[in-house]
Protein backbone atom coordinates (compact mmCIF):
# COMPACT_ATOMS: atom_id res chain seq x y z
CA UNK A 1 0.00 0.00 0.00
CA UNK A 2 2.71 2.39 1.12
CA UNK A 3 4.60 1.62 -2.43
CA UNK A 4 1.92 2.48 -4.29
CA UNK A 5 0.84 5.70 -2.56
CA UNK A 6 4.45 6.79 -3.06
CA UNK A 7 4.39 5.63 -6.70
CA UNK A 8 1.35 7.88 -7.53
CA UNK A 9 2.18 10.98 -5.63
CA UNK A 10 5.64 10.37 -7.50
CA UNK A 11 3.48 10.33 -10.84
CA UNK A 12 1.45 13.36 -10.00
CA UNK A 13 4.52 15.30 -9.06
CA UNK A 14 5.82 14.67 -12.15
CA UNK A 15 2.99 15.61 -13.99
CA UNK A 16 2.61 18.92 -12.16
CA UNK A 17 5.93 19.53 -13.08
CA UNK A 18 5.74 19.16 -16.46
CA UNK A 19 2.23 20.85 -16.52
CA UNK A 20 4.54 24.57 -14.80
CA UNK A 21 7.37 24.15 -17.13
CA UNK A 22 5.50 24.09 -20.50
CA UNK A 23 3.22 26.74 -19.16
CA UNK A 24 6.30 29.03 -17.95
CA UNK A 25 7.57 28.35 -21.47
CA UNK A 26 4.30 29.25 -23.42
CA UNK A 27 3.82 32.18 -21.27
CA UNK A 28 7.36 34.08 -21.82
CA UNK A 29 7.67 32.81 -25.57
CA UNK A 30 6.10 34.33 -28.76
CA UNK A 31 5.19 31.69 -30.87
CA UNK A 32 1.43 30.96 -30.00
CA UNK A 33 0.34 31.98 -33.69
CA UNK A 34 2.78 32.24 -36.76
CA UNK A 35 2.31 32.73 -40.28
CA UNK A 36 3.27 35.01 -42.98
CA UNK A 37 2.01 38.76 -43.98
CA UNK A 38 1.35 39.93 -47.33
CA UNK A 39 3.52 43.50 -47.91
CA UNK A 40 4.58 45.82 -50.58
CA UNK A 41 7.73 45.14 -52.06
CA UNK A 42 10.63 47.91 -51.95
CA UNK A 43 12.36 49.95 -54.20
CA UNK A 44 15.43 48.25 -55.15
CA UNK A 45 18.40 50.65 -54.21
CA UNK A 46 21.98 50.27 -53.82
CA UNK A 47 21.96 48.47 -50.51
CA UNK A 48 18.94 46.16 -51.88
CA UNK A 49 18.98 44.17 -54.93
CA UNK A 50 16.50 41.37 -54.37
CA UNK A 51 13.00 41.28 -52.94
CA UNK A 52 12.15 44.85 -54.19
CA UNK A 53 10.35 46.54 -56.78
CA UNK A 54 12.56 47.31 -60.62
CA UNK A 55 11.40 50.03 -62.45
CA UNK A 56 12.08 50.46 -66.16
CA UNK A 57 15.71 47.79 -65.16
CA UNK A 58 16.58 50.97 -63.98
CA UNK A 59 17.89 50.55 -60.34
CA UNK A 60 18.66 54.35 -59.82
CA UNK A 61 15.85 56.17 -61.86
CA UNK A 62 13.97 56.60 -58.41
CA UNK A 63 16.88 58.21 -56.41
CA UNK A 64 17.92 60.75 -59.81
CA UNK A 65 14.99 61.94 -60.67
CA UNK A 66 11.68 62.21 -58.84
CA UNK A 67 9.57 64.02 -61.66
CA UNK A 68 10.09 60.87 -63.94
CA UNK A 69 7.10 58.56 -64.32
CA UNK A 70 8.75 54.95 -64.00
CA UNK A 71 6.63 51.48 -64.66
CA UNK A 72 6.84 47.92 -63.13
CA UNK A 73 6.26 44.70 -65.29
CA UNK A 74 5.75 43.18 -61.91
CA UNK A 75 2.19 42.43 -61.64
CA UNK A 76 -0.54 40.25 -59.04
CA UNK A 77 1.34 38.42 -56.35
CA UNK A 78 4.80 39.49 -57.93
CA UNK A 79 4.91 43.36 -56.17
CA UNK A 80 3.95 41.55 -52.47
CA UNK A 81 6.70 39.60 -49.80
CA UNK A 82 4.85 37.37 -47.84
CA UNK A 83 7.13 37.94 -44.37
CA UNK A 84 6.82 35.50 -41.58
CA UNK A 85 5.79 36.22 -38.25
CA UNK A 86 4.91 34.96 -34.79
CA UNK A 87 3.02 36.27 -31.87
CA UNK A 88 2.73 35.18 -28.38
CA UNK A 89 1.12 36.95 -25.14
CA UNK A 90 3.68 39.76 -24.83
CA UNK A 91 5.15 41.02 -28.42
CA UNK A 92 4.26 40.27 -32.14
CA UNK A 93 7.50 40.10 -33.96
CA UNK A 94 7.89 39.87 -37.72
CA UNK A 95 11.09 39.63 -40.14
CA UNK A 96 12.48 42.71 -41.37
CA UNK A 97 12.59 43.36 -44.80
CA UNK A 98 15.20 46.13 -45.14
CA UNK A 99 17.41 44.40 -42.84
CA UNK A 100 18.61 41.28 -41.15
CA UNK A 101 16.58 40.33 -38.45
CA UNK A 102 12.84 40.85 -36.35
CA UNK A 103 11.30 44.01 -35.56
CA UNK A 104 8.21 43.29 -32.72
CA UNK A 105 5.57 45.49 -31.26
CA UNK A 106 3.13 45.05 -28.28
CA UNK A 107 0.19 42.67 -29.13
CA UNK A 108 -1.61 44.52 -26.54
CA UNK A 109 -1.16 48.01 -28.98
CA UNK A 110 -2.12 45.72 -31.65
CA UNK A 111 -4.98 44.54 -30.23
CA UNK A 112 -8.35 46.29 -30.89
CA UNK A 113 -9.94 48.84 -28.23
CA UNK A 114 -13.03 46.31 -27.83
CA UNK A 115 -10.25 43.33 -26.69
CA UNK A 116 -8.19 44.96 -24.58
CA UNK A 117 -9.80 43.93 -21.26
CA UNK A 118 -10.42 40.49 -22.24
CA UNK A 119 -6.38 39.96 -23.28
CA UNK A 120 -5.82 41.78 -20.07
CA UNK A 121 -7.84 38.65 -17.92
CA UNK A 122 -6.30 36.07 -20.35
CA UNK A 123 -2.85 37.21 -19.06
CA UNK A 124 -3.81 37.47 -14.91
CA UNK A 125 -5.36 34.52 -15.47
CA UNK A 126 -1.78 33.12 -17.29
CA UNK A 127 -0.10 34.58 -14.03
CA UNK A 128 -2.80 33.08 -11.50
CA UNK A 129 -2.72 29.82 -13.55
CA UNK A 130 1.22 29.22 -13.04
CA UNK A 131 1.39 30.10 -9.00
CA UNK A 132 -1.90 27.62 -8.54
CA UNK A 133 0.85 25.39 -10.41
CA UNK A 134 3.59 26.26 -8.12
CA UNK A 135 1.17 26.08 -4.82
CA UNK A 136 0.35 22.20 -6.18
CA UNK A 137 3.66 21.59 -7.08
CA UNK A 138 5.00 22.61 -3.37
CA UNK A 139 2.38 20.82 -1.91
CA UNK A 140 2.96 17.78 -3.66
CA UNK A 141 6.47 17.64 -3.04
CA UNK A 142 5.76 18.27 0.91
CA UNK A 143 3.39 14.77 0.89
CA UNK A 144 5.61 13.35 -1.14
CA UNK A 145 9.03 13.93 1.23
CA UNK A 146 8.30 15.50 4.18
CA UNK A 147 4.60 14.06 5.61
CA UNK A 148 5.19 12.26 8.62
CA UNK A 149 2.20 10.09 8.97
CA UNK A 150 -0.69 9.26 6.42
CA UNK A 151 -2.97 11.42 7.94
CA UNK A 152 -0.93 14.49 7.21
CA UNK A 153 -0.11 13.19 3.74
CA UNK A 154 -3.56 12.71 2.82
CA UNK A 155 -4.39 16.25 4.17
CA UNK A 156 -1.84 17.78 1.88
CA UNK A 157 -3.03 15.29 -1.33
CA UNK A 158 -5.93 16.86 -0.72
CA UNK A 159 -5.13 20.59 -0.92
CA UNK A 160 -3.17 19.62 -3.52
CA UNK A 161 -5.34 18.05 -5.52
CA UNK A 162 -8.05 21.29 -4.97
CA UNK A 163 -5.48 23.92 -6.03
CA UNK A 164 -4.15 21.83 -9.34
CA UNK A 165 -7.68 21.41 -10.59
CA UNK A 166 -8.41 25.28 -9.43
CA UNK A 167 -5.00 26.28 -11.89
CA UNK A 168 -6.04 23.60 -14.91
CA UNK A 169 -9.07 25.39 -14.70
CA UNK A 170 -7.98 29.00 -15.10
CA UNK A 171 -5.57 27.72 -17.52
CA UNK A 172 -8.30 26.40 -19.95
CA UNK A 173 -9.77 29.92 -19.85
CA UNK A 174 -6.58 32.09 -20.16
CA UNK A 175 -5.77 30.03 -23.52
CA UNK A 176 -9.69 30.49 -24.71
CA UNK A 177 -9.64 33.81 -24.36
CA UNK A 178 -6.42 34.58 -25.82
CA UNK A 179 -7.33 32.55 -29.20
CA UNK A 180 -10.31 34.78 -29.13
CA UNK A 181 -8.49 37.95 -28.88
CA UNK A 182 -6.10 36.94 -31.46
CA UNK A 183 -9.07 35.90 -33.95
CA UNK A 184 -10.49 39.09 -33.43
CA UNK A 185 -6.98 41.19 -34.06
CA UNK A 186 -6.52 39.66 -37.20
CA UNK A 187 -9.82 41.08 -38.73
CA UNK A 188 -9.94 44.27 -36.96
CA UNK A 189 -5.96 44.81 -36.14
CA UNK A 190 -4.10 47.14 -38.22
CA UNK A 191 -3.66 47.53 -42.13
CA UNK A 192 0.25 46.67 -41.94
CA UNK A 193 -0.11 43.53 -39.27
CA UNK A 194 -2.89 42.12 -40.94
CA UNK A 195 -1.50 38.41 -41.24
CA UNK A 196 -2.49 36.70 -45.15
CA UNK A 197 -2.49 33.33 -43.55
CA UNK A 198 -1.44 31.94 -39.98
CA UNK A 199 -1.65 28.92 -37.85
CA UNK A 200 -0.76 28.08 -34.17
CA UNK A 201 2.54 27.53 -33.06
CA UNK A 202 4.71 25.41 -30.88
CA UNK A 203 3.90 27.52 -27.69
CA UNK A 204 0.41 27.23 -28.22
CA UNK A 205 0.78 23.50 -27.99
CA UNK A 206 2.95 23.81 -25.16
CA UNK A 207 0.22 25.44 -23.00
CA UNK A 208 -2.47 23.38 -24.14
CA UNK A 209 0.21 20.54 -23.08
CA UNK A 210 0.32 21.96 -19.42
CA UNK A 211 -3.31 22.10 -19.36
CA UNK A 212 -3.52 18.40 -20.20
CA UNK A 213 -0.60 17.34 -18.13
CA UNK A 214 -1.91 19.73 -15.06
CA UNK A 215 -6.13 17.72 -15.31
CA UNK A 216 -3.76 14.79 -15.37
CA UNK A 217 -1.94 15.79 -12.35
CA UNK A 218 -5.12 16.38 -10.50
CA UNK A 219 -6.88 13.25 -11.33
CA UNK A 220 -3.42 11.20 -10.25
CA UNK A 221 -3.54 13.11 -6.89
CA UNK A 222 -7.41 12.76 -6.64
CA UNK A 223 -7.55 8.92 -7.27
CA UNK A 224 -4.48 8.68 -4.98
CA UNK A 225 -6.59 10.49 -1.81
CA UNK A 226 -9.43 8.26 -2.49
CA UNK A 227 -8.14 5.04 -2.74
CA UNK A 228 -6.28 5.77 0.31
CA UNK A 229 -9.24 6.78 1.94
CA UNK A 230 -11.08 3.35 0.98
CA UNK A 231 -8.50 1.42 1.82
CA UNK A 232 -8.08 2.68 5.28
CA UNK A 233 -12.10 2.46 6.04
CA UNK A 234 -11.68 -1.29 4.82
CA UNK A 235 -9.50 -2.30 7.04
CA UNK A 236 -11.11 -0.09 9.43
CA UNK A 237 -14.41 -2.02 8.66
CA UNK A 238 -12.68 -5.41 8.95
CA UNK A 239 -11.28 -4.31 12.21
CA UNK A 240 -14.25 -3.46 14.13
CA UNK A 241 -15.95 -6.42 12.75
CA UNK A 242 -13.16 -8.75 14.27
CA UNK A 243 -12.85 -6.60 17.84
CA UNK A 244 -16.73 -7.17 17.72
CA UNK A 245 -16.80 -10.75 17.07
CA UNK A 246 -13.84 -11.25 20.29
CA UNK A 247 -16.29 -9.06 22.18
CA UNK A 248 -19.27 -11.75 21.74
CA UNK A 249 -16.60 -14.39 22.61
CA UNK A 250 -15.58 -13.08 25.61
CA UNK A 251 -19.23 -11.85 26.80
CA UNK A 252 -20.57 -15.37 26.14
CA UNK A 253 -17.04 -17.17 28.45
CA UNK A 254 -18.13 -14.66 30.91
CA UNK A 255 -21.75 -15.70 31.12
CA UNK A 256 -20.80 -19.06 31.37
CA UNK A 257 -18.06 -18.23 33.88
CA UNK A 258 -20.46 -16.64 36.23
CA UNK A 259 -23.32 -19.23 35.58
CA UNK A 260 -21.30 -22.10 36.55
CA UNK A 261 -20.01 -20.06 39.54
CA UNK A 262 -23.86 -19.20 41.02
CA UNK A 263 -24.58 -23.03 40.21
CA UNK A 264 -21.05 -24.04 42.46
CA UNK A 265 -22.11 -21.33 45.22
CA UNK A 266 -25.76 -22.83 45.40
CA UNK A 267 -24.55 -26.29 45.45
CA UNK A 268 -21.89 -25.68 48.58
CA UNK A 269 -24.81 -23.86 50.07
CA UNK A 270 -27.27 -26.73 50.13
CA UNK A 271 -24.58 -28.85 51.27
CA UNK A 272 -23.83 -26.68 54.35
CA UNK A 273 -27.55 -26.63 54.91
CA UNK A 274 -28.34 -29.90 54.99
CA UNK A 275 -25.01 -30.36 57.27
CA UNK A 276 -26.01 -27.91 59.83
CA UNK A 277 -29.37 -29.61 59.79
CA UNK A 278 -28.27 -33.43 60.56
CA UNK A 279 -26.12 -32.02 63.46
CA UNK A 280 -29.21 -30.43 65.12
CA UNK A 281 -31.61 -32.25 67.67
CA UNK A 282 -35.02 -32.57 66.57
CA UNK A 283 -36.13 -31.45 69.52
CA UNK A 284 -34.15 -28.08 69.21
CA UNK A 285 -35.72 -25.43 67.27
CA UNK A 286 -33.23 -23.08 68.45
CA UNK A 287 -30.94 -24.93 66.41
CA UNK A 288 -32.44 -24.69 63.08
CA UNK A 289 -33.14 -20.49 63.44
CA UNK A 290 -29.35 -20.56 64.22
CA UNK A 291 -28.81 -22.64 61.09
CA UNK A 292 -30.67 -20.41 59.12
CA UNK A 293 -28.86 -17.06 60.65
CA UNK A 294 -25.58 -17.87 59.97
CA UNK A 295 -26.25 -19.26 56.44
CA UNK A 296 -28.09 -15.85 55.79
CA UNK A 297 -24.57 -14.17 56.93
CA UNK A 298 -22.80 -16.31 54.88
CA UNK A 299 -24.23 -15.64 51.76
CA UNK A 300 -24.19 -12.12 52.31
CA UNK A 301 -20.49 -11.16 53.99
CA UNK A 302 -18.12 -12.62 51.87
CA UNK A 303 -15.59 -12.83 54.43
CA UNK A 304 -17.68 -14.88 56.38
CA UNK A 305 -16.62 -18.00 54.88
CA UNK A 306 -14.44 -20.05 57.08
CA UNK A 307 -16.12 -23.52 58.86
CA UNK A 308 -14.79 -23.19 61.76
CA UNK A 309 -15.79 -19.77 63.00
CA UNK A 310 -19.55 -20.29 61.80
CA UNK A 311 -19.15 -24.38 63.21
CA UNK A 312 -17.84 -23.18 66.63
CA UNK A 313 -20.49 -20.50 66.97
CA UNK A 314 -23.57 -22.76 65.99
CA UNK A 315 -22.34 -25.24 68.60
CA UNK A 316 -21.93 -22.34 71.69
CA UNK A 317 -26.16 -21.44 70.44
CA UNK A 318 -26.46 -25.14 70.45
CA UNK A 319 -25.60 -26.01 73.76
Amino acid sequence: MKTNRRCRALLAVSLNLMALLFSTTAFITTHWCEGTQRVPKPSCGKDKKTNCLNYSGNETANETNQNVVHYSWETGDDRFLFRYFHTGIWYSCEENINAAGEKCRSFIDLAPASEKGVLWLSVVSEVLYIMLLVVGFSLMCLELFHSSSVIDGLKLNAFAAVFTVLSGLLGMVAHMMYTQVFQVTVSLGPEDWRPHSWDYGWSFCLAWGSFTCCMAASVTTLNSYTKTVIEFRHKRKIFEQGFREEQNFLDQEAIKYFRERAEEERAEAGDLRLQCLHSCSPNRKMCAISCIYFLAKRASDSSFSRRETWESDLLTLRY
